[in-house]
């Protein structure tokens, strides 16, 4: 393990959660919006957008050596692997006076829950200030380890 890979491992963590809460702030900011993606013949909502992150090194080379050397099963950080787009159903409002009511008079609006957008932003904001949490304490132990050289 190199002297600097805590740092990096740390630093993935803090680029993913940054990524993961620009989503969610896209997300609550196009809640209402209803004309999001002109399919052809008529307007689509807005749909939701998830963040999916897997494991930084996911090489063969990487499980053989953590299944040949136990004791060394060290992390390499985390990364995002796509962004999706949630495929629950959208909101059906109805409001015939809406420019993009159907014929039944139903608005169709975006499948962005607010209460579930705003757990997901806590849950990675705790998991921010956890990374930033680490970050310090390695750059600590870093510091103090030069302190001794002198």
């Amino acid at each position: 393990m190199g002297i600097f890979q805590s740092l990096n491992i740390t630093s993935s963590g803090l680029t993913t959660q940054r990524l993961r809460m620009d989503v969610i702030s896209s997300n609550i900011a196009n809640m209402d919006t209803t004309r999001a993606e002109d399919n052809g013949e008529s307007w689509e909502p807005y749909k939701r957008k998830m963040v999916v992150t897997a494991p930084e090194n996911q090489k063969f080379s990487s499980y053989l050596k953590s299944a040949m050397k136990p004791t060394t099963n060290i992390g390499s950080g985390v990364k995002v692997t796509k962004i999706t787009e949630d495929t629950s159903p959208f909101k059906l409002v109805y409001n015939p006076m809406h420019p993009d009511a159907d014929d039944n008079g139903y608005v169709k609006y975006p499948n962005v829950d607010p209460l579930k957008e705003m757990v997901d932003l806590m849950s990675s904001t705790r998991a921010y200030e956890a990374n930033v949490t680490a970050f310090n304490a390695s750059k600590g132990m870093l510091m103090k380890a030069l302190e001794l050289g002198k």
